[in-house]
């Protein structure tokens, strides 16, 4: 789970302080005097503060103690979640962070780079969406979001989209990831914040985990399929 020796983690640790919380894509950059700590969560890893004195959880992998009494903690079911641990100057070496694409909330994000990166490739779009070296930071339940926002099949071919249609998946990215951010991400099976709360989106979903209910827009039934091993969510009718 950690991608360094332990006890050489340990040791460039003991004594700093947190100062910075950065994000980039999926990944947690924490700013730690000389180093970046970058931290990926994957399926099921979260961060908790606790007491010090609080039972250690057999699920939580990694503590950071403060001088305060209180811990972060890093709980993860799976042990899928990674840490890096760098000199800040070496950031750019961390290969998940380094091919980190174009965020949707970036306005580098043009309708041209989208065309650029999609329309060579003979691949679906659901696919394409979930490419972090393209666009940053677009998970499973969003990438449904916004193909059903853009009315895009899910399994057609990123070589068959055309300009307008990539505006519309700028767009709805866009549009899509502010409100997520706003109502603090989406709580689909076991997200919760250290503090217990959860995200509130799933309210908003349009299509995600909808299976077999009504389309909000056109009363046809949602279907569900698989794609590069995801499932998959839309309606055939508003995604034609």
């Amino acid at each position: 789970m950690i991608e360094s020796d332990i006890n050489e983690f340990k040791k460039n640790l003991i004594g700093l302080e947190f100062d910075e919380i950065l994000r980039r894509g999926k990944w947690l950059i924490f700013s730690i005097g000389d180093y970046y700590l970058c931290s990926h969560l994957r399926m099921e890893g979260k961060y908790f503060i606790k007491d010090h004195n609080e039972e250690i959880n057999k699920h939580e992998h990694v503590i950071f103690s403060f001088t305060d009494g209180t811990d972060l903690r890093y709980h993860d079911t799976r042990k899928f979640g990674r840490m890096n641990l760098v000199l800040k100057k070496d950031l750019e070496t961390v290969e998940g962070v380094h091919k980190q694409g174009i965020e949707p909330i970036d306005d580098k994000l043009s309708k041209e780079y989208i065309y650029d990166n999609f329309h060579r490739r003979r691949l679906p779009l659901k696919t394409l969406l979930l490419d972090q070296t393209i666009i940053s930071g677009l998970g499973n339940i969003y990438a449904d979001e916004v193909l059903y926002a853009s009315g895009l099949y899910p399994n057609r071919l990123g070589s068959s989209i055309t300009l307008d249609e990539c505006q519309k998946i700028k767009d709805s990215s866009k549009i899509i990831i502010e409100e997520a951010i706003k109502a603090g991400g989406t709580t689909i099976r076991s997200y919760t914040s250290s503090l217990g709360v959860t995200g509130m989106f799933q309210q908003n979903l349009k299509v995600h985990k909808r299976e077999n209910e009504k389309c909000y827009t056109c009363n046809t039934v949602i279907k569900r399929m698989v794609i590069g091993g995801r499932s998959t969510y839309y309606c055939e009718n508003c995604q034609k």
